[in-house]
């Protein structure tokens, strides 16, 4: 980290986004709706033949009993917990429609339940959920199904409720163990809790454990985060994920009540991220890539060292380059060579799906130079690196030719040491990893054309 010099903060630190996917959601369009998506899932039924195509499913609940002031998802906060049976008859409604067109028993390989706050549902609610799953689509017994919980709304009650439902993967969201910065994000969670859950996650035999970790919080020192990283070494989960907090409080009206005065800056920020790198790493985890740390035996690292990682919008997958089907409000999704996103209130969707319509408010159809980008970035996101003749093989392109203005941008990249380049193709270096978004950008002809980015965070 000692070569992430001032003048490389001030030339590559730039806002930027994380590329869950590309074109990213920015770039949706209204023109893009219900027919659309409908089409899409017809194609999927079509071509899947005898040899269905591979898929993974994602259902956002987006309730909360309190709210944190970092947060920047799509969530309603309230303590009314019958607005759960009513969400979940909306949901069971969606998933009927989706089967309709797509047809019922499609193998599922991936699950991911995500919110808001997922365990808002009582166990009764999130049985009957699973239950419907397993109603329209066959859940691949060797398959990853995941939860996101709130360590402050589980016991260990509940934690054998959901491995009894077939969740298999627990995601804890800790951002911090600190109590000041808990208290400044109004998320007070003490360490112990965590521990105790983890440990009885373990005894009940989830198969992998993540931990999410937010620095540049309010209240954050490199001094305290130190000592989170040593809580969190300690605890040792399969995976940990480690964001920036991204301080948009125009767009993201919680984000307010957080002082600007009190969020460590510049230097202490690209320190924490230093420390969290040197920590882990030093503990034995696989630098999977950008903000996903794994143990060496996780699956996440496995394939990193294979080369088969992916990215959604979920983050790094394990899972192939596959379709997702995304359900309920504001929930993201990817058909073929389609993305599309459901309405973001609940007024719009139960609207929609009273009149029978599937709830795509917007989205996008790729074009074929979409693709060739797509394959790029994803390919510099996972790997680090692109190969230039399997690109232009796969795509039929020469690919100095065809990005010759990327080609040129990337010589700027290699003179600051970001990455290397030869006559196969250019890897991003150890020190470009801090900056690898930066390098995807080079490939974004949309952010190119369009250099409006403060709706971005910063890459560091």
């Amino acid at each position: 980290m000692t070569a992430v010099t001032p003048d490389l903060l001030s030339r590559f630190d730039i806002p930027g986004p994380r590329y869950t996917s590309f074109p990213t959601a920015d770039r949706f369009v209204e023109a893009f709706g219900p027919d659309d998506y409908t089409l899409a899932l017809q194609q999927r039924k079509s071509y899947s033949g005898a040899r269905p195509l591979p898929l993974s499913l994602y259902i956002h609940v987006p309730f909360c009993e309190s709210l944190c002031y970092y947060c920047a998802c799509n969530k309603i906060v309230t303590k009314h917990h019958e607005k759960g049976a009513q969400y979940l008859d909306y949901l069971r409604r969606e998933v009927a429609m989706h089967t309709a067109h797509c047809g019922k028993g499609q193998v599922v390989s991936q699950l991911h339940l995500g919110g808001g706050t997922p365990t808002f549902f009582n166990d009764d609610e999130l049985r009957q959920l699973m239950a419907l799953m397993r109603e329209h689509f066959k859940l691949d017994p060797a398959g990853e199904y995941s939860v996101e919980v709130d360590p402050r709304t589980v016991s260990n009650e509940r934690l054998l409720a959901l491995k009894e439902m077939g969740f298999n993967r627990l995601s804890f969201g800790v951002q911090d163990f600190d109590p000041d910065v808990q208290k400044a994000v109004h998320r007070v969670q003490p360490a112990e809790q965590v521990f105790a859950l983890v440990a009885e996650a373990r005894r009940l035999g989830f198969v992998s454990i993540n931990v999410d970790l937010i620095y540049g919080l309010p209240k954050q020192t490199p001094q305290s985060f130190a000592r989170t990283l040593e809580q969190v070494n300690a605890l040792r989960p399969d995976r940990i994920a480690l964001y920036a907090y991204a301080h948009l409080p125009e767009r993201f009206k919680p984000q307010r009540r957080i002082e600007s005065a009190d969020l460590p800056m510049g230097q202490d920020k690209l320190n924490m991220l230093s420390s969290a790198i040197d920590a882990f790493m030093g503990a034995g985890y696989v630098y999977v890539g950008m903000d996903h740390f794994a143990l060496p035996d996780d699956s996440l690292a496995i394939a990193k060292r294979q080369g088969r990682l992916h990215r959604n919008f979920q983050g790094y997958s394990t899972q192939p380059d596959c379709d997702l089907i995304a359900l309920g409000v504001s929930a993201i999704g990817k058909v073929g060579a389609t993305y599309s996103q459901n309405v973001k209130t609940l007024e719009e969707y139960y609207d929609a799906i009273d009149a029978g319509q599937l709830p795509v408010q917007r989205g996008l159809a790729l074009s074929r130079d979409d693709m060739v980008r797509r394959a790029v970035i994803m390919a510099v996101m996972c790997q680090g690196a692109v190969l230039f003749e399997p690109m232009e093989q796969a795509w039929l392109i020469s690919f100095r030719e065809y990005f010759a203005p990327e080609m040129k941008a990337l010589d700027e990249m290699q003179k600051n040491g970001l990455l290397t380049c030869d006559e196969e193709g250019f890897q991003v270096t150890a020190l470009g990893w801090f900056f690898v978004r930066g390098v995807a950008m080079l490939f974004d002809r949309y952010l190119q054309a369009d250099k409006t980015r403060a709706r971005f965070s910063r890459i560091i």
